[in-house]
């Protein structure tokens, strides 16, 4: 049986830690005049959601729809606050900056699917267009205007702003921009406020009250409702149009893709962490997006033997960070080794065999089968036996190479006195043309360095 705790703390439920969020939020002043135009906003839309219904017109409510918007964009206005009284904690050690990102991506699509439904219902009204009321269609076009642009411009919505900046711009902007230049040309006066591009949020909303304009004017003249229907589709589609770029900047952001403007220079840093003192290599190398204007990362950084740790740490985090604000670096030494050359029996302290590199060695001739005149090896006699095959290290013993601390010179032996054993000898180590002492540079200076040669001493040479 596990633990009994006769003092547990109730959880609380869902709704009941939302409470204590929104209580924590409520609390900061700066959130007051959020939740203000949060009662606003609702007020207005009910009441233009009953105009839609009296004046029976889908491009009134096709404009609702961006009050709408301006609901969801106040909602992660009050997010973005609650972000930054947040700390990061052990279950979410980024922080929650990617909750703010979520909410513009949320707010954007949901915009989106908005406007897919108006240009569904507009397509219905083309086949049976019925009767549009201008009693309060006009009435609701500047209502529904003023309160759109009196939250836009009063209320600093962090995420939006940075998003309409960074994202690409939309079909509209790039035609509003056009007009301004030609504009500008005339009055320049005017280049501060249509260039380089206009605010977004604004632009959809001007353009659509002045849809709605024409739309009154030409009911009101002919009774032409079918001008109703089309300004509905002008309008979700430059809402749209205006939606999309937003949320594929987000969600890019979301996929944890790193953004194109700073890959040229997270290259350049890299390249400079790479030349500084004591950095061998540089790889595994991952930058993505945390948050709006935030940059998390991660590097593998090895390093010489004889460097300083804490040194190298400090150098690679201190160029990295004017981009990279959330940075981790995993600092590793070089862990190359220096292997000797053994052969013959295992030694019985030689357990692990793990640390060792076990290589096998082709086979080596003796000189019985070596022609005495020519020095080389003769031709076998007898064809080889059936599926037998001349493998090179067949029957032969490995050679072990152990691993050493120390630093390695010439091919990776050593240099110091070996003790010498005839063993090495009897495994043909001492043969011409895979000869110890040339192939390899070790302390064997005792060995023949001829084919021929006495081995050993106080011997006549036949």
């Amino acid at each position: 049986m596990g633990t009994i705790h006769l003092f547990r703390k109730p959880q609380r439920s869902f709704f009941g830690k939302l409470l204590q969020e929104f209580r924590l939020v409520a609390a900061d002043r700066r959130s007051w005049k959020i939740l203000l135009f949060g009662v606003i906003n609702l007020t207005c839309t009910g009441f233009l959601l009953m105009w839609c219904s009296s004046t029976n017109s889908i491009a009134l409510t096709a404009y609702t729809y961006l009050t709408i918007f301006d609901l969801f964009s106040l909602i992660t206005c009050l997010i973005s606050y609650w972000v930054m009284m947040r700390k990061p904690s052990p279950v979410y050690s980024f922080g929650f900056e990617r909750l703010e990102v979520l909410a513009v991506f949320a707010s954007t699509v949901l915009a989106q699917l908005g406007a897919l439904f108006i240009l569904k219902e507009s397509a219905e009204r083309f086949l049976e267009q019925p009767e549009i009321h201008t009693g309060r269609l006009l009435v609701g076009t500047f209502v529904a205007l003023s309160f759109n642009l009196f939250t836009m411009l009063s209320i600093r919505n962090k995420p939006f702003a940075y998003v309409s900046e960074a994202a690409s711009t939309s079909w509209l902007q790039e035609h509003v921009a056009d007009l301004s230049r030609s504009l500008c040309g005339i009055i320049p006066g005017l280049s501060s406020i249509f260039l380089p591009r206009m605010n977004p949020f604004v632009l959809i909303d001007l353009a659509g009250a002045f849809a709605l304009c024409i739309t009154y004017m030409l009911i009101e003249i002919n009774n032409y409702f079918a001008v109703d229907t089309a300004s509905a589709i002008a309008i979700a589609l430059m809402t749209f149009g205006t939606m999309y770029p937003m949320s594929v900047y987000s969600g890019k952001v979301l996929l944890q893709t790193t953004p194109p403007h700073v890959i040229g220079q997270l290259d350049k840093l890299i390249r400079e962490v790479s030349t500084l003192d004591g950095v061998l290599e540089v790889r595994n190398e991952h930058f993505w997006t945390l948050g709006f204007g935030s940059l998390a990362g991660s590097v593998h950084v090895r390093i010489r033997r004889d460097a300083n740790e804490q040194m190298v740490l400090a150098h690679v985090t201190n160029r990295l960070y004017t981009l990279v604000s959330t940075l981790t670096v995993q600092i590793f030494k070089d862990d190359w080794i220096r292997p000797a050359l053994l052969s013959g029996p295992v030694a019985a302290n030689v357990l692990n065999f793990s640390d060792h590199h076990i290589i096998p060695m082709p086979p080596l001739k003796g000189t019985d089968d070596s022609n005495p005149v020519t020095s080389t090896p003769a031709k076998p006699s007898s064809p080889p036996p059936e599926f037998s095959f001349n493998t090179p290290g067949k029957n032969v013993s490995p050679v072990i190479l152990l691993n050493t601390q120390t630093r390695p010179s010439g091919l990776g032996l050593n240099h110091g006195h070996t003790p010498y054993s005839s063993s090495l000898l009897n495994q043909g180590l001492g043969v011409p043309g895979i000869g110890v002492t040339q192939g390899f540079r070790t302390g064997f200076t005792n060995m023949p360095s001829r084919y021929g040669a006495n081995n050993r001493t106080g011997q006549p040479r036949p």
